[in-house]
């Protein structure tokens, strides 16, 4: 391929990159990290019933992602993003990308707040019951 064709071929893939980034938000700005202050940053509508596992992870959620994620998880101003949102449908960040997040942290790429740290003090079944609840929220909100 000549070095136009390569210049070309990488055009289409950002573009398609950029497209399907903009598709998956539904047209939507990058999302930006409102103000200091700790507030809730969206409404969340929580399950009437948790299996036994959402439960846990309903409790370890709030010991260790609460204070940046919020209350379940609807962001905390200043803080760290809503993980009820559709940016974390599981066709965009699969559980897979949670269990990453936890044990190696993660740069800031969807919002503004920054990067996220790992969490050392969860353990992989920690984060399984985590995705769990989280999942559990997403869908009793839409988010499938």
């Amino acid at each position: 391929m000549s070095g136009k064709g390569k210049v070309l071929a990488l055009l289409v893939v950002i573009a398609a990159g950029v497209a399907g980034a903009l598709l998956l938000r539904g047209g939507e700005a990058p999302p930006s990290a409102p103000g200091a202050g700790g507030a809730a940053l969206a409404s969340v509508k929580v399950p009437a019933r948790l299996s036994e596992t959402e439960r846990a992870g309903a409790a370890l959620f709030a010991a260790n992602c609460a204070t940046c994620h919020g209350g379940n998880a609807a962001g905390r101003g200043g803080q760290g993003p809503p993980l009820v949102h559709k940016i974390y449908e599981p066709s965009h960040h699969a559980d897979g990308a949670f269990f990453l997040a936890a044990t190696r942290g993660v740069r800031q790429h969807h919002w503004t707040f920054g990067d996220m740290a790992p969490v050392p003090e969860v353990s992989e079944a920690d984060v399984a019951a985590i995705v769990a609840y989280v999942r559990a929220l997403q869908r009793e909100n839409g988010i499938f």
